[in-house]
């Protein structure tokens, strides 16, 4: 991806969970790249179709900048979407920029323990993904079988690094680590399974968020998905989340699904 940053947008988010966003929105900032293959990706054209066609290039005291311009704005913490490509500039920006906001590193969980270690202290939140435990689904939809045993190890790390989530007067999240499901029509028992794996593994102040505003495309399509997610497969997944003890954090419904929930690349 180069040595400059490349940046598809930075942003006051309002769609993320009430403890980021709340009223003054989160700091989103949209890079470009990834090292996940997801036909089911939302963010598919900065991510994997064509990032080099989309964004600005940022060095490092211009991605301090931006920063800033964020926290000035009103936001409510610094969400780095998608940095794991860019990760010595973002290191060296942050510790330019010095943000009096939390930091929040929200990834894939497809993340190395070197990464999360280089994270450390600079990093007051980690939102990643547990998509699958099965290393067949993982081959099928992110062309990456080795997602499940990359993705506990590091969330594990991360989980480790922050310790129990926290919160200040307003339920806003100031440090901890928040992990998101996202339910895919068809693979309604690899949510069970992974949803098992959370509840036995993570320690309690650990939230979850279970999403179902999975968003059909031309592509996942392909893979059976070409309809949104129904109304009972996510009651389903949400009663078995419930009956499994998991009971801190979210659920997003299919009525969060749809296009215009995705952001434009448009470099604002």
């Amino acid at each position: 991806m180069g040595s400059r940053a490349r940046v598809a947008k930075a942003m006051l988010h309002y769609g993320e969970e009430p403890c980021l966003s709340r009223s003054g929105g989160s700091g989103a900032v949209f890079f470009c790249g990834c090292p996940l293959r997801c036909v089911y990706c939302q963010n598919y054209p900065i991510s994997w179709d064509r990032p080099n066609r989309y964004g600005r290039l940022y060095a490092v005291d211009e991605l301090a900048d931006a920063f800033r311009s964020l926290e000035s704005c009103g936001a409510r913490n610094i969400n780095l979407v998608g940095a794991a490509p860019f990760l010595r500039v973002v290191i060296d920006a942050l510790r330019l920029a010095d943000p009096g906001i939390p930091v929040a590193y929200n990834t894939s969980g497809y993340e190395t323990l070197e990464t999360i270690a280089a994270l450390e202290g600079l990093i007051d939140i980690y939102i990643p993904d547990y998509k699958y435990s099965s290393p067949d689904t993982a081959r099928l939809l992110s062309s990456a079988s080795d997602y499940p045993k990359t993705a506990r190890a590091a969330i594990l790390a991360m989980r480790g690094q922050t310790g129990p989530a926290v919160y200040d007067t307003d339920g806003l999240m100031l440090r901890g680590t928040l992990v998101r499901h996202l339910i895919l029509p068809g693979h309604i028992r690899e949510s069970v399974q992974s949803l098992n794996w959370l509840a036995e593994n993570l320690p309690p102040g650990t939230p979850v968020s279970l999403m179902g505003q999975f968003t059909p495309s031309a592509r996942s399509s392909q893979f059976g998905m070409d309809k949104p997610l129904s109304r009972n497969a996510y009651r389903y997944v949400k009663a078995h989340r419930a009956a499994i003890g998991l009971t801190d954090g979210y659920n997003q419904s299919p009525d969060a699904s749809g296009e215009s929930m995705i952001p434009k690349w448009d470099e604002e």
